[in-house]
């Protein structure tokens, strides 16, 4: 595993040990960053069960104007640690070692908003998922025009609509499949189409 492009482009990252989490493999994690582009120039990203920090590491690599990180392993923390550490990042994050939950309750309260919003809950938790999007649109911390991508085993479907997001776009890697949500458009087209 290791940051693919950016100021730390080629720097090695640590996993956490342990069955709990399944890194996301470069091929996925550079299939996620294609999606959004350089967009990511500039925005904030929330990266939730965020393991060894993969994703939000990257983002800063791309010039991410910042990243939370929320896991409560405190080995997964102290991965994260390592891996800013190795990549020499020393501003533009925060790491919680909180239930995502709680975090998610705590980022409401501070108003803060994200235009990304990445989560990967461990495989061996399927039912999750079914709480984390909820509490997600609860907490209202998606930007209007953010973006929420989440990565399940193949198996696992989500709705296709939830209460204040659409999916738009679901991409299959092995046996890791990347979901993608938007807010709903309060207008649509008579096709569905925006």
């Amino acid at each position: 595993m290791r940051v693919i492009t950016g100021k730390a482009k080629g720097k090695r990252l640590k996993a956490p040990s342990g069955i709990q989490t399944r890194p996301i493999t470069d091929m996925i994690k550079e299939a996620l960053f294609n999606v959004i582009g350089s967009d990511i120039n500039g925005a904030y990203l929330l990266d939730l069960f965020a393991g060894s920090g993969s994703v939000g590491i990257e983002a800063l690599s791309r010039n991410a104007a910042g990243v939370i990180f929320i896991d409560q392993s405190i080995n997964a923390v102290k991965t994260i640690e390592y891996n800013l550490a190795n990549c020499k990042f020393n501003n533009n994050f925060e790491i919680y070692r909180k239930d995502v939950f709680k975090a998610l309750y705590i980022l409401h309260k501070r108003k803060l908003k994200f235009e990304y919003i990445y989560v990967d809950p461990p495989f061996n938790s399927d039912t999750i998922i079914d709480r984390v999007l909820p509490a997600i649109e609860k907490a209202d911390v998606l930007k209007e025009t953010g973006l929420l991508i989440i990565r399940t085993r193949r198996q696992k479907e989500l709705p296709t609509i939830l209460l204040t997001l659409d999916q738009y776009r679901v991409n299959n890697y092995g046996d890791s499949t990347l979901h993608y949500y938007r807010k709903q458009e309060e207008e649509r087209l008579d096709d569905g189409n925006i």
